[in-house]
C-alpha cells in the first residue's frame, strides 16, 4: 500500500508546553482519514506540520516531500480548507476564481464554475454579502477544482447548520474524492463524519492513542448490554468503558471476541463516537 504521509516521532512545544509528544502515524493513498481529538489535543498543530506551516522535531514525509524544506513543491499537490473563512470581505467570486487560476497550475476553472452554478452564489457577489455556508461552498468549489493528491480539512463545517454540514460532506464524496486522492479531516464531532471515513487516528494531549481502519474498529471493539446479574463477571474482563441506563449496564470491550462476550448479553459493534468518548474520558475535565 502506497504511503502518502509518514510521521515518525513528531514533537512540538510552545514555550515549555508540549503540544505533540512523539507522534507517529502513516496515511495511505486513496483513504479518508479522521484525525480526531478534543480541543487542544494537537490536531491543528499536526496539520500545520503536514502543510509546512510550523516547525517541529522528528521526521515527516508528505507525498515524498519534507514540508520544512520543500513546501513550494508540496503545495502544488495539496489543498487546504481551514476552520475559519480567510477570504477578504471585499473579494468578488469572479475575483477569487481569477486569483486561484493565476496561482495554481492544476486549477480547473470550468469545474469550479459548474459547482458554483448549482448554488445560490452569483459570480459578482462579494464575500461580505455571503452567509457562512455560502463562503464554505465557495471554498469547496475552489478546492474541488484543483487536481490535488491530498486535501486537508481543519474543522471544515465549524459554525454551519446541519443542512450545510450534510451537503458539504455529500459534495466531498460525490464531486471530489476518488481512489487517486486522499483526504485528512480534523474534527471533534465524530458522529458527523464516521460514515465517510476509511481510517481514524485519535489524538489526546499530543499523543496518538488509536490508529485504525474502520474495518478493524468493527473487529476490535464490542459493546455489550449486560444484565445486572452478570455485571460482576463482566467487570472482571476489564471493560474499556461502561455506562448504566434503565438498570442495564452497557460495557465497551477492546480486543475480546463477541462470541466470548455474548454470555453477558446482546452484543453489537459500537460507533466510532462511542469508542472516541471511551478513550477520551478525562480529557474534558
Amino acid at each position: 500500500m502506497n504511503t502518502l504521509v509518514r510521521a515518525q516521532g513528531l514533537c512540538k512545544r510552545y514555550g515549555k508546553k508540549p503540544i505533540l509528544k512523539q507522534v507517529s502515524f502513516d496515511i495511505a493513498a486513496g483513504r479518508i482519514v479522521g484525525l480526531i481529538g478534543p480541543n487542544g489535543s494537537g490536531k491543528t498543530t499536526t496539520l500545520k506540520a503536514i502543510l509546512g506551516l510550523t516547525s517541529f522535531e522528528g521526521e515527516l514525509s508528505v507525498l515524498g516531500y519534507d514540508p520544512r524544506t520543500e513546501r513550494d513543491a508540496l503545495m502544488n499537490e495539496v489543498c487546504f480548507i481551514a476552520d475559519v473563512a480567510i477570504l477578504p470581505r471585499w473579494l468578488r467570486v469572479c475575483d477569487a476564481l481569477d486569483f486561484v487560476e493565476g496561482v495554481h497550475p492544476k486549477f480547473n476553472r470550468e469545474k469550479a464554475e459548474r459547482y458554483i452554478a448549482n448554488t445560490k452564489i452569483d459570480s459578482k457577489m462579494r464575500v461580505k454579502a455571503m452567509s457562512k455556508g455560502m463562503v464554505v461552498q465557495l471554498h469547496l468549489a475552489l478546492v474541488m477544482a484543483i487536481d490535488a493528491r491530498l486535501l486537508v480539512l481543519d474543522e471544515p463545517t465549524l459554525g454551519l447548520d446541519i443542512m450545510y454540514r450534510k451537503m458539504f460532506y455529500q459534495h466531498l464524496l460525490e464531486d471530489y474524492f476518488d481512489e487517486n486522492k486522499t483526504i485528512i479531516i480534523t474534527t471533534h464531532q465524530v458522529e458527523e463524519i464516521e460514515h465517510i471515513l476509511t481510517d481514524v487516528v485519535f489524538i489526546r494531549e499530543g499523543e496518538i492513542v488509536l490508529q485504525s481502519s474502520m474495518d478493524d474498529i468493527a473487529k476490535r471493539f464490542v459493546e455489550v448490554s449486560v444484565d445486572a446479574s452478570q455485571k460482576q463477571q463482566a467487570d472482571a474482563l476489564q471493560p474499556l468503558d461502561q455506562r448504566s441506563v434503565f438498570g442495564k449496564t452497557t460495557m465497551l470491550f477492546d480486543g475480546i471476541a463477541a462470541d466470548d462476550l455474548s454470555q453477558f448479553g446482546p452484543c453489537k459493534t459500537p460507533g466510532v463516537s462511542d469508542v472516541f468518548v471511551a478513550m477520551m474520558k478525562g480529557s474534558y475535565q
